[in-house]
């Protein structure tokens, strides 16, 4: 039977995976108290409208769904009212995705509800503690990033 790494790098992906999880439950808990019912798909979507608007292709990336799967969850938040579909102005076959005033009400209230469980994250770290933190998680990303073809 093959011996079982101790080293603490063997863990990594999974340490990761198990932030990340823990991070979203609690975000999910967080809205759920605020009184939002929202997937991390919706989530994701609503917090990438609400730096502006976007077409299905990029929401679909962002949220990691299919563009037929994004098409049904934007289906699901117009019928709330959440967001609407605007023609583009520069091209009359596309159609942009904006949050109306109710989703960025819903927005700014998710957002703050995430803010919480990151202060909660980080809350017995000092300034320098997070500065290396986030430094040393976004160098793991870019050693973990194909460049792009064009660099």
């Amino acid at each position: 039977m093959p011996e079982v790494p101790t080293h603490p790098e063997a863990n990594m992906g999974l340490l990761f995976r198990q932030v990340r999880d823990a991070m979203w439950a609690d975000v999910a808990r967080e809205m759920a108290l605020a009184g939002h019912d929202l997937t991390y798909s919706q989530f994701m979507t609503i917090k990438q409208l609400a730096n502006g608007s976007a077409g299905v292709t990029d929401l679909a990336r962002h949220a990691q769904l299919n563009p037929g799967a994004m098409t049904r969850l934007l289906d699901r938040l117009e019928a709330r009212g959440v967001l609407q579909r605007v023609a583009d102005p520069s091209d009359r076959r596309a159609l942009n995705i904006v949050l109306t005033e109710a989703g960025l009400a819903i927005w700014r209230d998710i957002n703050h509800c995430g803010q919480r469980v990151r202060d909660r994250a980080v809350q017995d770290m000092d300034a320098s503690e997070r500065e290396q933190l986030f430094r040393l998680l976004n160098q793991v990303l870019r050693n973990l990033t194909p460049p792009h073809p064009n660099d």
